[in-house]
Protein backbone atom coordinates (compact mmCIF):
# COMPACT_ATOMS: atom_id res chain seq x y z
CA UNK A 1 0.00 0.00 0.00
CA UNK A 2 1.44 3.41 -0.84
CA UNK A 3 0.10 6.59 0.62
CA UNK A 4 -0.21 9.93 -1.44
CA UNK A 5 -1.01 13.48 0.17
CA UNK A 6 -3.41 15.87 -0.90
CA UNK A 7 -1.80 18.96 -1.76
CA UNK A 8 -4.32 21.55 -0.38
CA UNK A 9 -5.33 20.18 2.81
CA UNK A 10 -2.55 16.91 3.09
CA UNK A 11 -4.99 14.69 3.79
CA UNK A 12 -3.56 10.94 3.17
CA UNK A 13 -5.22 8.72 0.16
CA UNK A 14 -3.85 5.58 0.54
CA UNK A 15 -3.93 2.90 -2.82
CA UNK A 16 -2.55 -0.23 -3.98
CA UNK A 17 0.66 0.78 -6.37
CA UNK A 18 1.07 -2.92 -7.32
CA UNK A 19 -1.93 -2.53 -9.32
CA UNK A 20 -0.02 0.29 -11.58
CA UNK A 21 3.21 0.07 -13.93
CA UNK A 22 5.84 2.58 -12.92
CA UNK A 23 5.36 6.19 -15.10
CA UNK A 24 1.34 5.16 -15.14
CA UNK A 25 -0.47 8.58 -14.37
CA UNK A 26 -3.31 8.06 -11.83
CA UNK A 27 -5.98 11.32 -11.03
CA UNK A 28 -7.14 10.93 -7.27
CA UNK A 29 -9.87 13.09 -5.45
CA UNK A 30 -9.55 14.12 -1.84
CA UNK A 31 -12.62 12.86 0.35
CA UNK A 32 -12.38 15.84 2.71
CA UNK A 33 -11.73 18.84 0.65
CA UNK A 34 -12.57 17.49 -3.14
CA UNK A 35 -9.25 19.06 -4.59
CA UNK A 36 -8.36 16.78 -7.86
CA UNK A 37 -4.80 16.06 -8.11
CA UNK A 38 -2.39 13.75 -9.99
CA UNK A 39 0.31 11.92 -9.48
CA UNK A 40 2.76 9.50 -11.95
CA UNK A 41 3.88 6.48 -10.34
CA UNK A 42 7.79 6.01 -9.63
CA UNK A 43 8.28 9.79 -9.59
CA UNK A 44 7.66 11.63 -6.35
CA UNK A 45 7.62 15.59 -6.41
CA UNK A 46 6.94 15.92 -2.65
CA UNK A 47 9.87 13.86 -1.71
CA UNK A 48 12.24 16.12 -4.02
CA UNK A 49 10.61 18.99 -1.97
CA UNK A 50 11.39 17.36 1.21
CA UNK A 51 15.41 16.69 -0.03
CA UNK A 52 14.88 20.40 -0.78
CA UNK A 53 13.98 21.54 2.47
CA UNK A 54 16.14 18.96 4.46
CA UNK A 55 19.20 20.62 2.70
CA UNK A 56 18.14 24.44 3.40
CA UNK A 57 17.49 23.12 6.79
CA UNK A 58 21.11 21.22 7.06
CA UNK A 59 22.65 24.46 5.68
CA UNK A 60 21.16 26.55 8.72
CA UNK A 61 23.65 24.23 11.11
CA UNK A 62 27.43 24.76 10.96
CA UNK A 63 28.26 21.39 12.57
CA UNK A 64 26.80 18.80 10.12
CA UNK A 65 30.36 18.03 8.95
CA UNK A 66 30.35 14.66 10.30
CA UNK A 67 27.64 11.99 10.51
CA UNK A 68 25.58 11.45 13.81
CA UNK A 69 23.37 8.26 13.24
CA UNK A 70 19.60 8.27 12.48
CA UNK A 71 16.03 7.61 13.91
CA UNK A 72 13.82 4.68 11.96
CA UNK A 73 10.68 5.71 12.21
CA UNK A 74 7.83 2.94 12.15
CA UNK A 75 4.48 4.21 12.10
CA UNK A 76 2.83 1.36 13.37
CA UNK A 77 -0.75 1.44 11.43
CA UNK A 78 0.73 1.54 7.96
CA UNK A 79 3.68 -0.19 9.12
CA UNK A 80 5.30 2.71 6.84
CA UNK A 81 9.07 3.44 7.84
CA UNK A 82 11.01 6.26 7.78
CA UNK A 83 15.04 6.58 8.42
CA UNK A 84 15.76 10.36 9.68
CA UNK A 85 19.63 11.65 9.33
CA UNK A 86 20.42 13.17 13.01
CA UNK A 87 22.77 15.88 13.20
CA UNK A 88 25.17 17.18 15.79
CA UNK A 89 22.99 19.79 18.83
CA UNK A 90 19.21 19.41 19.34
CA UNK A 91 17.25 17.49 16.85
CA UNK A 92 13.59 18.52 17.13
CA UNK A 93 11.60 15.46 16.38
CA UNK A 94 7.89 15.76 15.25
CA UNK A 95 5.46 15.18 13.32
CA UNK A 96 5.63 17.00 9.61
CA UNK A 97 3.31 20.24 8.87
CA UNK A 98 3.95 22.93 6.35
CA UNK A 99 5.29 25.66 7.84
CA UNK A 100 6.69 23.95 11.18
CA UNK A 101 10.30 25.16 11.88
CA UNK A 102 11.71 21.61 13.84
CA UNK A 103 14.53 20.49 11.98
CA UNK A 104 13.82 16.70 12.40
CA UNK A 105 9.68 15.87 10.97
CA UNK A 106 8.43 12.81 9.87
CA UNK A 107 5.33 11.79 8.02
CA UNK A 108 2.55 10.10 9.80
CA UNK A 109 -1.25 10.13 10.12
CA UNK A 110 -0.95 9.32 13.90
CA UNK A 111 -2.72 12.39 15.83
CA UNK A 112 -1.14 11.59 19.26
CA UNK A 113 2.27 12.96 17.58
CA UNK A 114 2.89 16.32 18.54
CA UNK A 115 4.20 19.06 16.21
CA UNK A 116 7.17 19.50 18.46
CA UNK A 117 7.08 16.17 19.91
CA UNK A 118 10.62 15.52 21.69
CA UNK A 119 14.56 16.32 21.43
CA UNK A 120 17.44 14.14 21.01
CA UNK A 121 20.49 15.94 21.41
CA UNK A 122 23.73 14.44 20.24
CA UNK A 123 26.98 15.79 21.59
CA UNK A 124 30.33 14.19 22.45
CA UNK A 125 31.69 12.82 25.57
CA UNK A 126 35.41 13.84 26.89
CA UNK A 127 36.46 11.17 25.10
CA UNK A 128 34.91 11.99 22.12
CA UNK A 129 32.34 9.81 21.44
CA UNK A 130 28.47 10.57 20.51
CA UNK A 131 26.01 10.69 23.48
CA UNK A 132 22.58 10.84 22.74
CA UNK A 133 20.15 12.24 25.11
CA UNK A 134 16.21 12.37 24.71
CA UNK A 135 13.90 14.67 26.41
CA UNK A 136 9.94 15.11 26.12
CA UNK A 137 9.15 18.87 25.13
CA UNK A 138 6.03 18.78 27.43
CA UNK A 139 3.75 16.56 24.82
CA UNK A 140 0.19 15.94 24.97
CA UNK A 141 0.87 12.13 25.00
CA UNK A 142 4.40 11.93 26.28
CA UNK A 143 7.73 9.96 25.45
CA UNK A 144 8.04 6.74 26.64
CA UNK A 145 11.49 4.70 26.36
CA UNK A 146 11.29 0.63 27.29
CA UNK A 147 7.55 1.53 28.04
CA UNK A 148 8.54 3.85 31.05
CA UNK A 149 7.94 7.57 30.30
CA UNK A 150 10.10 9.83 30.73
CA UNK A 151 8.83 12.85 33.45
CA UNK A 152 8.73 16.68 32.60
CA UNK A 153 12.17 17.95 32.23
CA UNK A 154 13.87 14.58 32.54
CA UNK A 155 16.35 13.83 30.08
CA UNK A 156 17.62 10.36 29.33
CA UNK A 157 20.78 8.88 27.64
CA UNK A 158 19.79 6.44 24.81
CA UNK A 159 22.32 4.25 23.00
CA UNK A 160 22.03 2.52 19.55
CA UNK A 161 18.87 -0.13 19.19
CA UNK A 162 17.22 2.13 22.22
CA UNK A 163 13.07 1.29 20.87
CA UNK A 164 11.11 4.67 22.08
CA UNK A 165 7.61 5.63 21.28
CA UNK A 166 5.68 8.24 20.40
CA UNK A 167 2.16 7.79 20.68
CA UNK A 168 1.33 4.92 18.36
CA UNK A 169 4.50 5.21 16.41
CA UNK A 170 8.05 3.69 17.45
CA UNK A 171 11.20 5.04 16.67
CA UNK A 172 14.50 3.27 16.91
CA UNK A 173 18.11 4.70 17.57
CA UNK A 174 20.48 3.76 15.10
CA UNK A 175 24.08 5.54 15.65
Amino acid sequence: MRRVRCPKCDTYITFDETKYEAGQSLVFQCAECGKQFGIRIGVSKLRETQKKENELANTQFSNLDTECGSIVVIENVFHFKQEIPLHMGDNIIGRYQKGNPINTPFETVDPSVDLNHCTINVSRDKRGELCYTLSDNNSNTGTFVDNIELKPREKRRIEDGTLFTLGATSIILRT
